[in-house]
């Protein structure tokens, strides 16, 4: 029987059900629920930022420096999660750091002053980069063994665990304090860690079939695949620029600029992971029909008018719209980037592209409080519709590496 499933891993075209053997199938499903893990808290933090703001009385560029923690925790553990990966296997590091994901969700809401704020959310972007680097690394790895374009599947999973996140934050946005709903997401983070962490301690990541052989498409010289990651990286961080943006500035927008309801405002991010998510579902028949290279540029052209009509809209349910168009501009093109990366150089390639691209989502944040700050923060959201046309244009020009 190892042998028949072997070759039917091997040979996809050959009868059955199922191309993988059964334990692909449990390391697919537990790593799909550690990508939802993973956007469920992050959604469940960013939608208290207004009340963690109020409650640190933070202007917006002490905010913005405060959420550079994230940032700044987050970059330097995914320079170092690549070798904590190497020794000890991604999938003991998705574990661990989704258990420190789920501790350290709690603090923000302990603080009350913007310092303090920026050094806890230094272990929130520890934590919150190892379990990026480290679940992506692992997707990477069963992707490749089980010879099957899933990835959007794994994003999809992290945007519909953003978009639970978000809505439960904003029901419970009126009648639990910060600390009460930070601490509840520990205890489900947790939980949901114990349960599903055995199946990846106990599996080592699975090898693909050309890796088992020795075989595998030809390489790229390798200046010229520097290259060419560099150039999806880029494309990955504009648009997890916006996604980082829209996280922890979208509903501070809603309630301060637009005076909506602190449920609306909430609701906003929600709204943005649901299509977000309806997108990356449809990711790999839109990629079938349009191939890469449409799909990169369709996606960020998307993407620059939805944002525009959000940040400028006079009135929220016009920005709800713009933030929903976005979501489904965005959607692909981050999967893409970063599968790309991975085709022209391995997982060394996903690695190099996806620290690009969460750094985008990271940096943004900040950024976006400094503008808000010198300007409006209308206008600093614009800087998002600037990017996701960046990304049209570069996907556009890295047309000839997505065809070879």
């Amino acid at each position: 029987m190892p042998q028949l499933n072997k070759l039917r891993t091997a040979l996809p075209g050959m009868p059955g059900k199922n191309t993988a053997p059964p334990a692909s199938d449990r390391l697919r499903t537990a790593l799909t629920v550690f990508f939802a893990l993973d956007g469920f808290l992050f959604a469940g933090w960013v939608v208290r930022i207004p009340a963690i703001k109020h409650q640190t009385g933070a202007s917006a560029a002490t905010l913005g420096l405060a959420l550079l923690g994230v940032s700044v925790g987050a970059v330097v553990t995914m320079m170092l999660t690549g070798r904590l990966c190497r020794r000890f296997g991604s999938h003991p590091v998705t574990v661990a750091c989704a258990a420190l994901l789920s501790v350290s969700i709690a603090l923000p809401a302990q603080t009350h002053s913007a310092l303090t704020l920026g050094l806890v959310l230094l272990v929130f972007g520890a934590a919150y980069g190892g379990m990026n680097v480290a679940m992506n690394s692992a997707a990477v790895d069963l992707v490749a063994a089980l010879r099957r374009p899933v990835m959007p599947g794994f994003h999809a999973a992290f945007s519909l665990g953003a978009m639970v996140g978000a809505g439960l934050g904003g029901l419970v946005a009126g009648g639990l304090s910060p600390a009460v709903h930070l601490f509840a997401l520990t205890g489900i983070g947790l939980l949901v860690t114990a349960a599903a962490g055995p199946v990846l301690v106990r599996r080592p990541a699975p090898r693909s079939v050309a890796a088992a052989d020795g075989g595998g498409a030809p390489r790229r010289p390798a200046a010229r695949t520097r290259g060419a990651v560099l150039l999806f990286g880029v494309i990955a961080l504009c648009t997890a620029y916006g996604e980082g943006a829209l996280a922890d500035w979208g509903a501070l927008h809603l309630e301060q600029d637009l005076h909506a309801h602190p449920g609306v405002a909430a609701a906003g991010y929600s709204l943005f992971a649901l299509a977000m998510t309806a997108g990356r579902l449809s990711g790999t028949a839109l990629l079938e029909r349009l191939g890469q290279t449409r799909t990169l540029v369709l996606g960020g052209a998307t993407a620059t008018a939805g944002m525009l009509l959000g940040a400028l809209a006079p009135a929220p349910w016009a920005a709800l719209v713009g933030f929903a168009v976005t979501g489904l501009g965005l959607a692909n093109i981050f999967p893409v980037a970063v599968g790309r990366a991975g085709e022209l150089a391995g997982p060394g390639g996903v690695a190099a592209a996806s620290t690009l691209g969460y750094g985008g989502m990271l940096l943004g944040p900040p950024t976006i409080g400094f503008l808000a700050d010198w300007f409006s923060l209308p206008a600093a959201l614009t800087t998002v519709a600037l990017l996701a046309a960046a990304a049209a244009a570069l996907g556009y020009g890295a047309r000839d590496a997505a065809r070879s």
